[in-house]
């Protein structure tokens, strides 16, 4: 009897998990919503340079691009943050219905951690190329050498990425 009762107990401590998968979600939510308002803000700014009511910055269009790609950026994580959510939720918890039925999403759906873990490394990898990208354009190339480290790194990132697209097939 004791031992029933312990294991119950055990089994049901999984629901701890909800905690993350709420949390998860709400910090997911308030990524999309600060990335919004970002390219809100450079939509803005970006009128007022164009209708002539502000000066228009040396560095206009780097800073526009920069801001944009930033919001990407921020969206990328806030999608970590949805997969990892519905992901422990379907391991942990329960399988998710309405992802299942005919209007479901192969995306999210998650039948192992190995799953998770690859769905979530890729988004990881893609959030690294976009910061990378993003600070690319704020760097000022001076001599060839830092020409070449640059082709190199591309390279890099680019070979990464061919080889992230072959895993699992």
């Amino acid at each position: 009897m004791v031992e029933r009762l312990f294991e119950g107990l055990i089994w049901n401590s999984r629901f701890v998990v909800i905690l993350a998968v709420i949390f998860g979600l709400l910090g997911a939510i308030l990524l999309f919503v600060i990335a919004s308002l970002d390219i809100w803000q450079v939509t803005v700014d970006s009128f007022q340079v164009i209708m002539h009511t502000v000066p228009h910055p040396e560095h206009f269009h780097e800073d526009v691009v920069a801001g944009l790609i930033g919001a990407v950026d921020l969206y990328l994580i806030a999608v970590v943050l949805f997969i990892f959510s519905f992901g422990l939720y379907e391991l942990f918890i329960s399988d998710i219905e309405a992802a299942e039925g005919q209007n479901g999403s192969k995306l999210l759906a998650i039948h192992s951690l190995d799953q998770l873990k690859d769905k979530i490394a890729k988004v990881i990898v893609m959030v690294l190329v976009v910061n990378f990208f993003q600070r690319v354009l704020h760097t000022n190339f001076t001599t060839p050498l830092e020409m070449l480290y640059l082709a190199l790194s591309i390279t890099a990132l680019a070979v990464g990425l061919y080889f992230l697209g072959k895993v699992g097939k």
